[in-house]
């Protein structure tokens, strides 16, 4: 059964985007982008609200453009998110009653064991798997607040997030170290938990600095 128009015009313009297909000096309009596509002004509206939830695109008086990360925001926005995740699992150990939710747990370990037995391809989609599980992981401790606080980091910098899984290796490491974490949560060993997370973060902030700095530099010789 094929897509439907609207999805194939946003998984279209998404790709684009990322292929960094769209100068940052650009400004495209709905009608635009519909005879372009040839396509409707409702299916391009409708993708391009998907967009700028994505992070990827923002809106402007006349018409859209993409989103163009800054270096040092994406640096800082980071440590942000480290603070937030670990928060969550560390506010476990200091009060062990507030535990994790195990069937939120328990379903999150059986859909990673299903991608360590087919993994998917590397890419985008990938990226908000991985978006995902890191959301479902803190809501699994059972605070909102925090889910709340990591939701809107993921939407400023799901622009980079989406290169973070240039080939099938990283996505191989990413599926074994979410697997590990989620074991080590359900056996109620948190402290390893905390470190295996902290571990699997750490090394991306330098690495999200360097696909951001290629990132801005496609796009501004595009300019």
């Amino acid at each position: 059964m094929p897509e439907p128009l609207r999805d194939q015009v946003y998984l279209r313009l998404r790709e684009e985007v990322l292929a960094a297909r769209w100068s940052p000096a650009d400004r495209f309009t709905e009608p635009k982008l519909a005879r372009a596509l040839g396509v409707s002004r409702t299916p391009v509206r409708e993708a391009l609200t998907r967009l700028i939830a994505d992070g990827l695109v923002r809106r402007h008086d006349y018409g859209y453009s993409v989103v163009v990360p800054d270096l040092a925001t994406v640096r800082d926005l980071h440590e942000v998110r480290l603070a937030v995740e670990l928060r969550g699992i560390t506010r476990a150990i200091e009060d062990p009653d507030l535990g994790h939710d195990r069937s939120a747990l328990d379903a999150e370990l059986l859909r990673w064991r299903a991608l360590r037995a087919a993994p998917p391809p590397p890419g985008p989609d990938f990226a908000l798997e991985d978006e995902r599980f890191h959301t479902a992981l803190l809501a699994a401790t059972g605070n909102t607040e925090l889910v709340g606080a990591l939701t809107a980091l993921n939407r400023r910098t799901r622009p980079i997030h989406l290169y973070s899984f240039p080939d099938p290796a990283a996505v191989a490491v990413a599926i074994a170290d979410h697997i590990e974490i989620l074991e080590h949560l359900g056996s109620g060993d948190v402290g390893s938990a905390v470190r295996l997370l902290r571990a699997h973060l750490d090394p991306n902030l330098a690495a999200t600095a360097e696909r951001a700095a290629r990132a801005l530099a496609v796009r501004l010789t595009m300019r």
